[in-house]
């Protein structure tokens, strides 16, 4: 799979997180970046929230308030299937190499974009971890740091191996 980023997004803490010109990835996420709620979101296994554009670009299509960032997003990519990412897959990510470690569960706070949001992008399967669910990684998936480096918009998004 062979992708490209669009946007790199951080924020002081919470949704939504705006674009930067690039980023540095360290193995704790990108410089300059928090999280709202440390117990719950970022660490050394969730360092990272990839979601595609595609994605984001269908539920504004529904009517969900939505825009890159918007969903939490530190790198929005294009080209990619979604339904296609799996835990153990490496990815080059600019400088940077990634491990996809899971999927991204939505919570509540995604509703400040529209009700029912969350339900668009994810369900029982995908939680149940079936990856023939149909919005299987609509979500995001989380991703470790294997090698850091800087990350920056035009930078290629590239599969390099499946561990699992």
């Amino acid at each position: 799979m062979r992708g490209t980023i669009l946007q790199v997004n951080i924020s002081a803490g919470g949704i939504p997180k705006r674009p930067v010109a690039e980023a540095f990835l360290t193995p704790l996420g990108l410089k300059g970046d928090a999280c709202a709620h440390p117990a719950v979101h970022g660490g050394p296994k969730q360092a990272l929230l990839v979601l595609c554009a595609e994605v984001v670009d269908e539920l504004a299509a529904k009517g969900f308030a939505v825009f890159y960032g918007a969903l939490g997003e530190n790198l929005t990519v294009a080209g990619l299937d979604p339904r296609r990412f799996r835990a153990g897959q490496r990815y080059q990510a600019g400088e940077a190499i990634v491990e996809v470690t899971r999927l991204r569960r939505p919570c509540r706070t995604l509703a400040v974009y529209g009700a029912g949001i969350e339900h668009e992008i994810f369900d029982r399967a995908a939680s149940e971890g079936d990856p023939s669910s149909p919005k299987w990684g609509f979500g995001g998936v989380y991703a470790s740091v294997v090698r850091a480096g800087w990350i920056r918009p035009g930078d290629p998004f590239v599969l390099l191996e499946e561990l699992a």
